[in-house]
């Protein structure tokens, strides 16, 4: 019986976000790890090096090839350095897999300017100056591309953190008008809506009573984690999602199926705990 090739062999990945904000495994790790194990070669973009480096560490150890990128994905010259960067180290791109996400609590009323701004350009500019650099590289590799929008099921349904709903809406509004937009050159570009998953980055504002608040509003009842954030874009990444372009698909245990009361109400007992 033949070797089984790698879903994503011979493929170049850029993964935006490849660190974790703290002690574990977040989605950008997730992601990096597991498309290495699939043969691809990734260039590991973080605002801290250190995290993209632990990255890199992991992805060593199992025998994958990668390098790391130290920059910050809303500054134009940081984009374009990290694709030609890319482009420099492993002569083409395939994948970019945007990561980088952050939240601001508070309504209308209570977020400041600052704020809002910020967690628009993290969640949704990010995006924009990334894939203005990259689908250029993408086209001049020959073979079309691949874009993966991290957005939330907040982006979906009323949540605590309206600065952070609206991005993530708008990751969701960008992902469809850009899979109209380049379409014609090969590039397909779907989002992910994570649910309630643990990670490191929510890890720190966890108690055991909430994490099992946050299993049972599901239909699953269960815990979703980064890994299986990862797998999801593993699957969009690869050639088996070759027909499937400005999709949003939510990793939720069947949450957006329940009435919207359900995490709206969710999201208030987190406000309020926090």
């Amino acid at each position: 019986m033949p070797e089984r090739k790698g879903r994503l062999d011979g493929k170049v990945a850029i993964i935006t976000g490849a660190g974790s904000s703290g002690p574990g495994v977040g989605n950008g790790k997730a992601a990096a790890v597991l498309f290495a194990r699939e043969g691809a070669r990734m260039l590991l973009a973080d605002s801290v090096l250190e995290r993209a480096e632990e990255t890199l560490a992991m992805i060593r150890q199992e025998g994958g090839e990668a390098s790391v990128f130290e920059g910050n994905v809303i500054n134009a010259d940081d984009c374009r350095r990290m694709v030609n960067t890319a482009m420099e180290r492993y002569g083409r791109l395939d994948i970019l897999d945007n990561n980088v996400g952050i939240s601001r609590r508070g309504t209308v009323l209570e977020i400041s300017e600052e704020d809002w701004d910020f967690v628009m350009a993290v969640n949704v500019k990010s995006i924009v100056l990334c894939s203005k650099y990259a689908i250029p590289k993408m086209i001049e590799s020959g073979d079309g591309g691949c874009i993966i929008n991290i957005s939330s099921i907040a982006g979906l349904r009323a949540h605590s953190s309206t600065p952070y709903t609206a991005s993530k809406a708008a990751v969701i509004g960008l992902t469809m008008t850009m899979a109209a937009d380049h379409g014609p050159d090969g590039i397909r570009v779907n989002c992910i809506a994570p649910g309630l998953v643990y990670s490191p980055m929510v890890a720190p504002r966890m108690d055991d009573d909430l994490r099992q608040i946050r299993r049972q509003a599901s239909p699953l009842g269960t815990e979703g984690d980064s890994w299986d954030i990862g797998y999801a874009a593993l699957y969009l990444a690869s050639d088996e999602a070759r027909w499937v372009s400005g999709i949003t698909l939510p990793v939720d245990a069947g949450l957006t199926s329940l009435s919207p009361v359900t995490y709206q109400t969710l999201s208030q007992q987190q406000y309020q705990r926090s």
